[in-house]
């Protein structure tokens, strides 16, 4: 496989839950784009950053090897969906203007992703990765605090490549000279409370536990934590994610 398949299982509650990315992030890409005919949005899941590529790109090559993970992914006339591996993907030589990697990378099978990328990027094309790292709850202390417990709980069941996103792709092997520094961007959002245990349920970790633990759901206790500290289920809360980018020219 060209990557670690974490996320089949949880394809709806991946496509229902996770965050969408800030629309600057977008424009700032499309700055940095010499052209903006086609980009490879690759480990797209269900397209959370297919769609912003869109608004700016003409055409967006979305794949991702989990099939239930593309059939997920709400359709767009920009978009054309494909289940692929990085080794299977058939694209022209210099054909993409730009290679983007959303929360998503750090699963690949590093080598062969990057000889593929030199393949199909054009002289001068953007390969863009990012990934979000863990969130805060800056007006709820008491809140993230119960988090944190859970986090740490969950924590054993990550994966191992989940150092590259806890250290915010610093130690990404990342063999491009031609780095560009990217603004700071940050995921802004109000969420309830169903949907916050949606995010924590859509985890790798979370469901490995399960996997370990005969199926027992570990939200489950955290939920009986939060609602007397939440307030109403409906009422949303700020939570905020900082993101962390690797962006070079070819």
């Amino acid at each position: 496989m060209g990557f670690s398949d974490h996320f089949s299982s949880l394809a709806g509650q991946y496509a229902e839950f996770r965050p969408s990315y800030p629309d600057a992030l977008f424009v700032w890409l499309a700055e940095v784009a010499q052209a903006r005919k086609l980009v490879w949005d690759c480990g797209s899941g269900g397209g959370q950053a297919s769609r912003g590529l869109a608004k700016h790109f003409r055409s967006v090559i979305a794949t991702d090897a989990s099939r239930k993970q593309i059939a997920a992914a709400p359709a767009h006339r920009r978009i054309t969906y494909r289940v692929a591996e990085v080794e299977g993907l058939n694209l022209d030589t210099h054909s993409v203007d730009m290679v983007t990697a959303a929360q998503a990378v750090h699963w690949f099978k590093l080598n062969r992703f990057y000889k593929k990328v030199r393949h199909v990027t054009k002289p001068g094309g953007v390969i863009a990765f990012w990934c979000y790292q863990f969130f805060s709850l800056p007006e709820q202390p008491v809140i993230m605090e119960r988090v944190e417990r859970f986090k740490d709980k969950v924590r054993p069941y990550w994966p191992p490549e989940r150092a590259y996103t806890d250290a915010g792709y610093r130690n990404l092997p990342f063999p491009f000279t031609q780095e560009i520094k990217s603004p700071k961007f940050q995921i802004e959002e109000s969420l309830d409370l169903p949907h916050f245990l949606g995010y924590l349920r859509s985890w790798s970790a979370t469901d490995l536990f399960k996997k370990a633990n005969a199926g027992i759901d570990p939200v489950v206790d955290l939920e009986r934590e939060l609602g007397p500290l939440w307030g109403r289920p409906d009422e949303p809360h700020k939570i905020t994610f900082p993101i962390c980018m690797r962006v070079a020219r070819l």
